[in-house]
C-alpha cells in the first residue's frame, strides 16, 4: 500500500464524514442563530429556548436525510471492503 493510497483513502473519508455531518450541522447552526437572534432581540436568557428547537430541528432533519445518509454510509462501506484485495498487493 503506497503512500498515494493512503491519502487518497483517508481524503474520501473526510469526504464521507462531512458529507454525513453536514445536514445535523447546518440545521443545529441555522437553528442556533434564529434563537439567539430572537434572545438578542427580546432579551430572553433561556438554556431550554435554544435546546429543545435544536433538537426537534435535528430530529427532523435525521428523519428527512437518514436514507441518504446511511445509503452513503453503506456505499462506502463496500467500496471499502471491495478495495482490500488491491491494498494487499
Amino acid at each position: 500500500m503506497t503512500d498515494t493510497a493512503i491519502i487518497e483513502l483517508a481524503l474520501q473519508t473526510m469526504m464521507v464524514a462531512l458529507k454525513l455531518s453536514a445536514p445535523i450541522l447546518v440545521t443545529a447552526l441555522v437553528i442556533g442563530f434564529t434563537i439567539s437572534l430572537f434572545q438578542a432581540m427580546t432579551q430572553i436568557q433561556e438554556f431550554t429556548l435554544s435546546f429543545v428547537p435544536k433538537l426537534v430541528g435535528i430530529g427532523i432533519a435525521l428523519l428527512f436525510c437518514g436514507n441518504w445518509m446511511l445509503h452513503t454510509m453503506i456505499t462506502f462501506t463496500v467500496q471499502l471492503f471491495e478495495s482490500i484485495p488491491s491494498m494487499l498487493q
